[in-house]
């Protein structure tokens, strides 16, 4: 079974993600990979005051290690974490912006957003657009499963995003990353803007 440190760290990071306004209500989910357990915040819990008794363990294989019942976008976790075996912790929040962004009519990939600045280059780009399922469907899984693939990012048409990591610092920074850049794309979609060039960008490869 894995370490209570580190089920404290998941349980501080959803905590530090609804209190700073990144998950409303009961939405959002967070996990962590260890060797072959996966454990996820629970279903129709919220974020702001999980505590590692609560969350969900599972299986690779969807089977439940203990009995408290997961988010029901556990697929898509599981999903991943098979894809890839470097990854090692999620973050899927609807967050205002991020997901004011998957309402957008046109998304043109990989530069759905611009590189604005170079954190965000370094820590989202390329960003992967997932077309609209219902949350929690199979299909759903099924979709991010490929998409992640060649993204550690993701945005989820009408939904919001999700941010992987091989630890949950890095997943809830990328998170983070994507969510600012989304509110400075809406905050300068009226202005001129100057993008990093391309040999800026080659710069931070």
């Amino acid at each position: 079974m894995m370490t209570t440190p580190l089920l404290e760290t998941l349980c501080s990071i959803a905590r530090s993600l609804h209190r700073r306004g990144y998950a409303h209500g009961s939405t959002g989910n967070l996990s962590v990979r260890a060797i072959e357990e996966v454990w996820l915040t629970p279903t129709g819990r919220s974020l702001e005051n999980l505590a590692p008794a609560e969350l969900a363990c599972l299986g690779l294989d969807g089977e439940a290690r203990n009995a408290n019942r997961p988010t029901k976008e556990f697929p898509f976790h599981l999903a991943i974490y098979r894809a890839r075996p470097d990854l090692h912790a999620i973050v899927h929040l609807h967050s205002f912006y991020a997901t004011a962004l998957s309402c957008l009519e046109q998304l043109p990939e990989p530069d759905v957003l611009p590189a604005l600045t170079p954190y965000y280059f370094m820590r989202v780009h390329p960003l992967a657009v997932v077309s609209y399922h219902r949350p929690g469907a199979p299909s759903l899984a099924e979709e991010i499963g490929s998409a992640i693939a060649r993204s550690n990012v993701l945005l989820l048409r009408n939904h919001g995003l999700v941010a992987c990591g091989a630890t949950l610092e890095e997943a809830a920074d990328r998170a983070e990353e994507l969510e600012q850049t989304a509110r400075l794309h809406f905050f300068l979609k009226s202005e001129r803007v100057r993008v990093l060039s391309p040999q800026e960008i080659r710069e931070l490869l």
